[in-house]
């Protein structure tokens, strides 16, 4: 009976503490959010001749897309059901260049307190496997925190000639840093 049990154990998936579940569902949205806020930035910079700036937001529009996808896939690994949320609306209108990046940093950093969040719920719950999952995201912050503060300085010290930005993202291949491998999986493969 026991060799039986512990068969049938090993067959189970890990099942997220409830708490970390309902959290992880909001972040979802927040991700999803974040994503049409840089579809929005990237639209107002392609509207401006930026190119390099567009690309660079439309880029990290498809990663926090990936994000909420990665958070979809491990519910659905755990037999948790993902809730694909309504988004709030992004802002569309900018005052100039500057006010996209302040807004994507703050952005960044708002993300990092929620990701943070997550960890703590995980840990919190003695869900460790759940805890383990959020490490990626944490460094992901990090990165993602960094690369947002770099940018806003370079765009200010850019205001009255945007080019210059412009120059920066293409001598400094900003974005280009390739696939992750330690990435989670996406819900639906990497697109």
């Amino acid at each position: 009976m026991d060799a039986v049990r512990a068969s049938a154990s090993c067959t189970l998936a890990h099942v997220p503490a409830p708490a970390f579940t309902a959290r992880l569902n909001e972040q979802i949205a927040y991700e999803f959010a974040a994503s049409q806020q840089y579809i929005a930035v990237a639209v107002y910079y392609d509207s401006e001749t930026l190119p390099r700036l567009a690309a660079f937001f439309y880029a990290q529009a498809l990663e926090e897309r990936n994000h909420a996808m990665m958070m979809v896939r491990y519910l659905m690994d755990a037999d948790e059901e993902p809730v694909i949320p309504p988004v709030a609306a992004p802002r569309n209108s900018f005052s100039d260049i500057v006010e996209p990046v302040a807004i994507a940093l703050e952005q960044e950093k708002r993300v990092t307190d929620q990701i943070g969040e997550l960890a703590g719920i995980a840990r919190d719950e003695r869900d460790y496997v759940s805890e383990q999952f959020m490490q990626w995201f944490l460094k992901e912050q990090v990165e993602e925190v960094s690369s947002m503060s770099d940018l806003l300085t370079v765009v200010k010290r850019s205001a009255d000639n945007p080019m210059l930005a412009e120059e920066h993202l293409a001598r400094e291949a900003v974005g280009a840093q390739g696939t992750d491998p330690t990435a989670p999986p996406v819900a639906g493969g990497a697109v």
